[in-house]
């Protein structure tokens, strides 16, 4: 439980670590954190655009500078899930709730962040391997992916903190969501607060299945995604469902006429089929032979493709083994501008 404390949360893991003990983990892993809830990271698509190397999907999907991406969040130790299949440390998520007079300021957990990332970026600086005219651009953020770990939309003032991305004049704000703060989201819609573009993550069909893949710490989850799905279509903004597929799980075909009709019911703009990547704390839940190779994933789309009535193959990037798909009723333009 969260206790009051000037200085930080106290929140106890299963290892008996309080926060500043967590905290001190993941700097270790090379996470900026700053105040009391939030963290940033340079991933690697972030590393291997700044040294020629390729760029991630959402530079070739919609036209997001992948060098200039910082991947944030406000919630690095908050998620309803304890997901069999993330890689990121979500052995300290344990609490989905956040004690309202703790909270750090938006303003002050974006420019903490930005600073912080400039740190994590030092060693780009004068590095041979590195363009030094894309470093220099790179330490200053025109796409800001609220993704990094934890579940962004528990932080109170999330609407307030895209507000604030939004002013500074950001190319492009990306959120992604479980979908278990149906009233926030709403609301933030309601404020003109949503993102640029709005990922809902969706993994199972069945009540069965979510508790099994999702590992829901809250009784009532399943009820709340379905929710998030059915307000999907009022929010004002761009929509994306994202599908892990997972080797086991939730490959079989028996199951794919439900998942459509979830794809089908939320009418998001894009989806995106992606591989389970076996990769950090994953690998205590799952093996390697869960994850799907390339192959496998543009077959499982074609078959979303063949039975669906709104969903067409749209493009793909084999490196990170994911599909996309676009609703052909949407008007939404690709790139962003």
């Amino acid at each position: 439980m969260f206790k009051k404390s000037t200085k930080a949360y106290i929140l106890m893991d299963k290892k008996n670590k309080n926060t500043e003990e967590i905290f001190k983990d993941l700097k270790k892993k090379h996470y900026g954190i700053y105040g009391k809830h939030s963290a940033v990271e340079i991933c690697s698509w972030n590393k291997k655009a700044l040294r020629g190397e390729g760029v991630c999907y959402k530079e070739k999907f919609y036209n997001v500078d992948c060098h200039r991406c910082a991947q944030i969040t406000p919630t690095v130790i908050n998620c309803h899930f304890n997901c069999n299949f993330c890689w990121r440390p979500s052995e300290y998520m344990k609490e989905w709730e956040m004690n309202e007079d703790l909270l750090d300021d938006p303003k002050d957990i974006v420019e903490g962040l930005f600073k912080e990332r400039i740190k994590l970026l030092t060693g780009f600086k004068g590095n041979p391997k590195v363009n030094q005219e894309k470093y220099q651009e790179g330490t200053i953020p025109t796409h800001v992916a609220i993704s990094l770990a934890g579940e962004p939309t528990i932080y109170p003032k999330i609407g307030e903190m895209v507000g604030y991305l939004k002013n500074k004049k950001m190319r492009s704000i990306f959120i992604v969501t479980n979908g278990m703060e149906t009233d926030r989201l709403l609301e933030m819609n309601k404020n003109k607060q949503l993102p640029t573009q709005l990922y809902l993550s969706i993994v199972a069909c069945t009540k069965e299945m979510h508790q099994k893949i999702n590992r829901t710490k809250i009784k009532d989850s399943w009820e709340r995604l379905n929710k998030t799905i059915d307000i999907y279509p009022t929010l004002n903004c761009r929509k994306v469902i994202r599908f892990t597929l997972i080797k086991g799980m939730n490959d079989s075909l028996k199951y794919l006429d439900k998942f459509i009709e979830m794809f089908e019911r939320s009418n998001t703009d894009y989806l995106e089929i992606k591989s389970y990547m076996h990769l950090g704390l994953s690998r205590e839940n799952l093996s390697a032979d869960n994850m799907p190779d390339h192959q496998e994933v543009l077959e499982f789309s074609k078959e979303i493709e063949k039975r669906s009535k709104l969903f067409k193959i749209h493009n793909e990037q084999k490196e990170s083994r994911i599909i996309l798909l676009k609703n052909k009723n949407s008007k939404v333009i690709d790139f962003i501008k």
